[in-house]
């Protein structure tokens, strides 16, 4: 979103964007808060959080020291994490669009017990949330995310744990060391049910939970079963009786799995992302399967059709979606992922179209 917004809106605001398109809006919100019974604190180092960026945490046990360094293609540093039995580190990059790990931070297996024994656990600044929810009113939906680990992370614990480690890798350990995967999962679900038990009363629409690594195209659905539903299906049960809604993000392959998923009692499911974008999903099948269980969002193949094609073939698409996916209702329209080049008049046919899908 940043950089569409630099490139081709002079800098606007999400919400601008929004307004402009009149698109139903979504307010991100991502507020954290140390906390100070157990002496943690804000990174006094840390700079202006960027787009969906948290201000990071710290303690005395868990210091974080940046150094950058040189790269002619990327911006790149490396994040230090210091505590009183080792320090840890990881490198991460990033362009004008995305950023990415080229350098996991568990690079031996004892690293785990470091987080667990160190690393802050965020809490939700629920003051700050119910804030923004009041002055945002009903204009749209108000966002949050079950937050992934410092710096660079993902929702859901497999997805956080192949962001640490290395997706090739946890996938080779499920097989050759399967206990210690579970250990690792069982210490990034524990910090994650401590963030959602500081949820409760905070006026989010809905939480994010889940991520990509989880997807049929990155492993299969008896990984999925034994490694990512058991754990973030207890994340999802706590956010429910915290009051919050969940939607499992599922960006890739999601066909194998959509039982799977919505056993899991999530009360939305995306992204459904289509075989033009490397997916696989088919929305009218996923809704027949599971579309009276869930809210589906998403389906909609936003890179041959935010650009490089007619108005008329951006409405057509639009309006296929619906009818595959819209019968009933349980349906929420949405690129099947993110967008960063877009023709104007292409995203302004996208939202009028969808307007005249009534039911």
């Amino acid at each position: 979103m940043p950089y569409f917004l630099e490139t081709y809106m002079n800098g606007s605001s999400v919400q601008e964007f929004f307004d402009y398109f009149k698109l139903d809006p979504i307010l991100w919100l991502t507020a954290l808060k140390p906390d100070t019974s157990k002496g943690d604190y804000y990174d006094p180092q840390q700079g202006e959080p960027g787009f969906l960026e948290p201000r990071r945490i710290c303690s005395d046990n868990w210091r974080v020291k940046v150094e950058k360094i040189n790269n002619s293609t990327y911006d790149t540093s490396r994040y230090f994490f210091i505590t009183p039995d080792k320090t840890l580190s990881m490198v991460l990059q990033s362009n004008r669009q995305t950023a990415w790990v080229s350098e996991r931070l568990i690079k031996e297996k004892s690293d785990i017990h470091l987080i667990e024994k160190y690393a802050p656990v965020p809490l939700c600044d629920a003051a700050e949330v119910n804030r923004q929810a009041e002055a945002f009113g009903e204009r749209g939906i108000l966002r949050g995310f079950v937050p992934g680990f410092e710096v660079y992370g993902q929702p859901g614990c497999w997805q956080d744990a192949a962001v640490l480690y290395g997706i090739e890798q946890l996938i080779i350990e499920t097989f050759y060391d399967p206990s210690w995967v579970k250990a690792f999962l069982d210490i990034l679900k524990n910090r994650k049910m401590r963030t959602i038990e500081s949820m409760q009363g905070v006026r989010f629409d809905i939480i994010e939970l889940g991520g990509g690594a989880a997807s049929s195209t990155v492993i299969s659905p008896q990984i999925f079963a034994d490694f990512a539903a058991p754990f973030d299906s207890e994340l999802i049960d706590l956010a429910h009786r915290m009051g919050q809604g969940v939607v499992y993000h599922t960006c890739g392959g999601m066909m194998p799995l959509l039982e799977q998923i919505a056993d899991m009692n999530p009360d939305a499911m995306e992204t459904f992302t289509p075989p033009s974008l490397g997916g696989d999903a088919d929305l009218k099948e996923a809704k027949q399967r599971i579309g009276g269980r869930v809210c589906m969002i998403g389906g909609f193949d936003q890179f041959h059709y935010f650009k490089d094609c007619t108005a008329e073939e951006t409405r057509k698409a639009v309006r296929k979606c619906f009818q595959d996916a819209g019968a009933g209702g349980g349906y929420i329209l949405a690129p099947s992922d993110h967008f960063f080049d877009a023709d104007m008049e292409l995203l302004k046919a996208f939202a009028d179209e969808a307007r005249s899908c009534v039911y």
